[in-house]
């Protein structure tokens, strides 16, 4: 019996990091990848609409790009084009895995991926394809957290779901920090007052104006996703409460 989903829709936030092997010195695995696109289907076939935003720093990030001298409007526009990267890479692996896939770019690139229109975009989803919502907004001085909540808000998503390298949202990086506090629950209004890096203050803020919830839990925990999309209480919540 097929496990049904507690949402209908979803968006899944990924880093670019997420597809790369750094001890095999791949910024791009593709047996990562491959292992990615088997959770997504995991979902996929539990009810759910899924799009996927990517990020592009395993290839390049606009910030870093601007502490060695290139302008940040230029920085930024290559990190747009690292997230298109990305994404042709994540779709083969769907499509390997056996999901109809569709890129949708910021950027139109008529040759290799369809421009993002709200309702091609929509139409895809009620066909059953997955989603990869590449090129950011389209515009510099915006993150891909910032995407990922701007494309949440207008496919009407039930969730924001973003995976990191830790299992929710600390006060401090537990990484450095040993007294760092997990957070089970945050709302919206606490997230952007604490200042907590884990999302951009534009993010927080639309998800906040348009009801969203967000999610942030570890992606490479097994069975995170899964569990997380069946209704248990995985990583930090952030949301009205």
């Amino acid at each position: 019996m097929t496990e049904k989903s507690k949402y209908k829709r979803i968006v899944l936030k990924l880093s670019g990091e997420a597809v790369q092997n750094k001890a095999k010195g791949l910024s791009i695995d593709p047996d990562v990848l491959s292992s990615i696109a088997k959770r997504i289907k995991t979902v996929y076939e539990m009810e759910v609409e899924i799009a996927i935003v990517i990020g592009g720093g395993n290839i390049f990030r606009g910030l870093s790009g601007q502490a060695r001298g290139i302008g940040r409007t230029s920085g930024d526009y290559m990190g747009m084009l690292a997230t298109i990267i990305n994404a042709l890479a994540l779709q083969n692996a769907l499509e390997r895995a056996g999901l109809e896939t569709r890129v949708l770019t910021a950027i139109e690139m008529h040759e290799i991926a369809e421009p993002f229109i709200l309702r091609r975009a929509l139409s895809h989803l009620a066909k059953g394809r997955v989603l990869i919502l590449a090129g950011g907004t389209g515009n510099p001085y915006f993150s891909t957290d910032t995407a990922a909540a701007l494309r949440a808000s207008e496919i009407g998503a039930d969730l924001l779901l973003k995976a990191t390298k830790v299992d929710g949202i600390y006060s401090a990086d537990p990484m450095t920090d040993p007294n760092a506090k997990r957070y089970s629950r945050l709302s919206y209004t606490e997230a952007l007052t604490k200042s907590l890096k884990v999302m951009d203050a534009a993010a927080f803020s639309l998800c906040m104006e348009n009801k969203i919830p967000i999610v942030v839990l570890d992606f490479f925990e097994e069975g995170s996703i899964e569990g997380l999309v069946r209704g248990e209480e995985i990583g930090t919540l952030v949301g009205d409460f």
